[in-house]
């Protein structure tokens, strides 16, 4: 058995040595000044002899979204557990929770779209100068966008709820 694994891990790195080995060249030019090269025999160069390059491969991990095969996780035994009522409970609580947020949002999301005006809201006395104003509506713009975001966000995890 140890001379198998030996015999195998001998062949491996053979393998992994010739795969990594190239040859080396280091080239002197008439000003003295030493440059390697991976090229052919030229004038001034000489065939340099490396030692073994040790080449490690790298670790296979499973793809993101594939569980591992096998037996499934479970939980240790001083893990608390929730009896299924006070979990239905606390499911529903959080998606009336998410339910509440939502309309937050979207009265946000009309009270925004209100000011916005299509783009021309209303200018105010502090915008004399008008790159105020513009950077006004343009935070305006991203507040709108977010908000939207928030919204989608929102409608995905009621929709996700049990």
């Amino acid at each position: 058995m140890n001379r198998l694994l030996s015999a195998f891990i001998l062949l491996i790195g053979v393998q992994a040595y010739a795969h990594a080995q190239a040859d080396v060249y280091l080239c002197v030019d008439e000003n003295g000044k030493k440059e390697y090269k991976n090229t052919g025999a030229v004038k001034g160069c000489k065939k340099v002899e490396l030692q073994g390059i040790t080449v490690v491969p790298a670790p296979v991990f499973p793809a993101a979204g594939k569980k591992p095969q096998g037996k499934p996780a479970s939980s240790p035994t001083d893990f608390p557990k929730v009896d299924e009522g006070t979990q239905k409970a606390r499911d529903s609580d959080r998606k009336q929770i998410l339910q509440d947020e939502l309309k937050a949002e979207e009265q946000k999301l009309a009270n925004l779209k209100k000011e916005f005006n299509n783009g021309e809201p209303e200018r105010r006395g502090d915008e004399k100068n008008y790159a105020k104003y513009q950077e006004r509506t343009n935070l305006m713009k991203e507040d709108i966008s977010r908000t939207e975001k928030n919204i989608e966000a929102l409608k995905r995890e009621i929709a996700n709820s049990k």
